[in-house]
């Protein structure tokens, strides 16, 4: 593996985990902003909560995605890696 590849994987692992800020960025924000809504207007339903929900597992799903299991493409990757070297086996 050479340097540009290298450098391509990094680029790529850094791009998602600015994504999944990005995202958890603003998922804070805007439940802060529904709390600030939902309180203010009226305390006897705290419906903020289902969005929080909602929303909160698909920011655990994304950190899961970016952090735990990092790299499904570096699955495909080493694939075509494999199937590239049967094909130059056959061509000698």
């Amino acid at each position: 593996m050479n340097n540009q590849e290298v450098y391509k994987r990094a680029r790529k692992r850094a791009e998602a985990k600015v994504k999944f800020y990005r995202h958890l960025t603003i998922y804070i924000a805007v439940n802060i902003l529904l709390i600030i809504i939902n309180v203010s207007t009226s305390t006897e339903y705290l419906w903020f909560i289902w969005p929080l929900m909602g929303w909160g597992l698909a920011v655990v799903l994304h950190a899961l995605r970016v952090f735990a299991f990092p790299s499904e493409s570096g699955v495909t990757e080493r694939m075509i890696e494999k199937e590239m070297e049967r094909e130059a086996a056959k061509q000698q």
